[in-house]
């Protein structure tokens, strides 16, 4: 087994999620702000992912020692720099994640209740009891609960594999998508720092980071045909959980669940889940 063969396998699951209806429902800045105060989730969780890695992969502890895989320990290193202190388009110091609440607060979207309900996970003593609790969307949970789960399983391949295959190799191809809906159906309003940080993710994955992730599997797999076969098993259901993310936010922009709420200003908008 190698990469080419779990790109093939995994390529269904791809494709069913890179032709999602939901890319076509983005129809409006309403519609827009409903799909960042949801997809948030991803990009937070995400890092989570690759600080896993960065742990396993390199060494955290005091006193240091050498990596056994120096080119492995790069390659996340790398990957580390840019997501966590890239440049916004005024050349400052952010990581990804909060490019991304900037453009979000740019565009007009609620930002307090995501951010807050982040907040809490991350204080938490007990993760998965913290997200069942959330009211969120139950697609949204599933998706946490699994992201988390690989993390506590503690394997590297493992993470490696959804963080590759379920997010990097993935997503030039998938932001491209909604960055074409974004440009063609929003034309009244500046969503010019979201689009930033889509191309931004587009060029460092398809240029960098895409290639990399795919190298770290072939290195933690390696010969192991046991480890090609989980990568395998968790890179489909990775695929998987983001098209019932998409279905969460297709389903919230289809039923207009959520509520405008606005200020003195006419510009805050705040998201509730309608269980």
């Amino acid at each position: 087994m190698n990469i080419d063969y779990i790109q093939n396998k995994i390529n269904n699951h791809r494709e069913k999620l890179l032709e999602h209806k939901l890319y076509s429902k983005i129809q409006a800045i309403e519609d827009l702000r409903v799909f960042t105060e949801n997809h948030i989730y991803a990009v937070w969780d995400f890092m989570s992912l690759l600080k896993a890695l960065q742990m396993q992969l390199t060494c955290t502890k005091i006193p240091w020692v050498p990596n056994s895989n120096s080119q492995t320990a790069y390659l996340i290193n790398e990957i580390v720099l840019a997501e966590e202190t890239d440049v916004n388009q005024a050349g400052q110091r952010k990581s990804h994640y909060e490019l991304y609440l900037d453009a979000m607060k740019d565009i007009g979207a609620e930002i307090e209740g995501p951010t807050k309900i982040i907040n809490e996970i991350a204080k938490s003593d007990n993760i998965f009891n913290c997200i069942d609790s959330l009211n969120i969307h139950p697609n949204i949970k599933e998706f946490l609960n699994f992201t988390f789960s690989v993390i506590d399983e503690g394997k590297p391949h493992k993470i490696a594999a959804i963080f590759t295959f379920g997010r990097e190799n993935l997503i030039p191809n998938m932001f491209n998508e909604i960055l074409r809906e974004f440009e063609k159906n929003i034309t009244n309003v500046d969503i010019s720092k979201l689009i930033y940080y889509f191309e931004r993710h587009i060029e460092l994955d398809e240029d960098e980071h895409g290639p990399m992730a795919l190298e770290m599997v072939s290195h933690l797999a390696h010969n192991n045909s046991k480890k090609w076969d989980e990568i395998e098993k968790i890179s489909i259901e990775a695929l998987e959980k983001r098209i019932l993310l998409w279905d969460a936010i297709d389903d919230q922009i289809k039923n207009k669940s959520w509520s405008e709420q606005r200020d003195s200003n006419n510009e805050t908008y705040s998201l509730q889940y309608n269980t």
